[in-house]
């Protein structure tokens, strides 16, 4: 099976004074402004990192479900977040880490098996898959 969904961004003017917008395929984002200001001075809009921050969560969550039903466990609950972290050097900015954080709420699950299902869900997210970074984890069973 193969699957391709679109994203779209426009840009318009320098890096500092100009402005784009952001969109997706399904609609769930159109036209949702960035910028220089929104990425770097917390100004309202959006940003990559916030993106692949929420495109890695909901992908990591959903797998996570997965490996879960593998084990015979369905999840009430599993909320998780994304850290991305943009760092400076030398050759430029690098996204350098993303820290996972999920607490899960899984009716019958032990904390063993809970760990397990989701280290496995972390290596093989496939938006995991992507990333050169270091993705670490914390993972909390909250029954």
């Amino acid at each position: 099976m193969t699957i391709k969904k679109q994203g779209s961004a426009q840009w318009r003017g320098s890096l500092k004074k100009g402005k784009g917008t952001v969109s997706t395929e399904s609609g769930a984002l159109a036209e949702n402004p960035y910028g220089f200001n929104t990425r770097f001075e917390g100004q309202p809009g959006t940003n990559p990192e916030e993106l692949i921050g929420a495109a890695h969560a909901s992908c990591y969550s959903m797998a996570l479900s997965m490996i879960l039903g593998e084990e015979n466990l369905e999840p009430e609950s599993i909320d998780t977040r994304a850290t991305v972290t943009l760092e400076q050097d030398d050759s430029g900015f690098t996204i350098s880490a993303i820290h996972l954080e999920t607490v899960a709420k899984i009716p019958d699950a032990d904390q063993a098996t809970f760990e397990t299902c989701a280290n496995k869900a972390k290596e093989g997210c496939p938006v995991s898959k992507l990333f050169k970074a270091e993705i670490t984890l914390d993972a909390k069973l909250a029954n």
